[in-house]
């Protein structure tokens, strides 16, 4: 009878509950406990196990880059990054509320592994996230818009809770990449966060369009509903950067 039980739970596919009741029956001392404490068991562990189901499903449709969270942040790096502020991202609100996150700096100042780890803590509050560079999102535009299917792909990017937008001017923008990028801001008003990283000043990416009316609708955009950080310093990756051997000297035979 039990072993039909496990079955039927796993023909229903609840899966941590039929773990969890096998793990119970191979343990005597479960026998011990109260009946309604062995139910609140089961039923927590088919929780668990969807939770963590679930989670993976998201990190893997987010495709982030970087294996970084939240708890892994380094504070102590003199990059000008304010850990009141930085704790007040991590809360996620500012995704719930739809607004936008700019993170500036120079190169090696950690703006994408800092955007991986809040979409990572995204992902374990339940929010879907997609990380793509920027020239990856100007060429899938591009192919949209060559088989009609332009306006669906903005759709399915709509979606999203949060879209990480990595390395904004990283090469210089074509007319059209120009007016693609203000269809994908002006779609994601009030319906997606993004998460924008970026080597230049928020000042300067005006400059990198050569259409200044695309330019202002972008930047307005932007700039109006958008939080900014901007981290300063010395590239962190100097610091993982291992160190020279010294040539050992050869002794002389005696």
């Amino acid at each position: 009878m039990i072993n039909n039980t496990i079955e039927k739970l796993n023909d229903l596919k609840l899966f941590g509950m039929a773990d969890e009741l096998q793990r119970q029956l191979a343990t005597p001392a479960a026998n011990d406990l109260p009946f309604e404490h062995r139910i609140r068991m089961i039923v927590e562990n088919e929780t668990t196990v969807r939770e963590s189901k679930r989670l993976q499903a998201l990190l893997k449709k987010a495709h982030l880059p970087e294996p970084a969270c939240i708890e892994d942040i380094d504070y102590r790096a003199p990059r000008g990054m304010d850990k009141a502020i930085m704790l007040s991202f991590t809360s996620l609100d500012w995704i719930r509320a739809t607004h936008n996150l700019v993170l500036t700096g120079p190169t090696g100042t950690g703006k994408t592994w800092l955007g991986c780890a809040l979409a990572n803590q995204a992902c374990r509050m339940g929010l879907s996230c997609l990380f793509m560079r920027i020239p990856q999102v100007l060429e899938i535009l591009t192919a949209a818009r060559a088989t009609g299917s332009f306006a669906t792909r903005l759709q399915q990017w709509k979606k999203f809770d949060l879209l990480i937008l990595d390395d904004w001017g990283i090469e210089p923008l074509s007319k059209r990449s120009q007016n693609d990028l203000l269809e994908l801001v002006d779609g994601s008003m009030g319906k997606t966060s993004l998460l924008i990283t970026s080597q230049h000043p928020l000042n300067l990416w005006h400059d990198g369009f050569d259409n200044k009316t695309v330019a202002d609708a972008v930047m307005d955009r932007i700039i109006h509903s958008s939080y900014h950080m901007r981290l300063t310093g010395d590239s962190l990756r100097k610091r993982k950067t291992p160190e020279a051997k010294k040539p050992v000297r050869p002794t002389k035979e005696r």
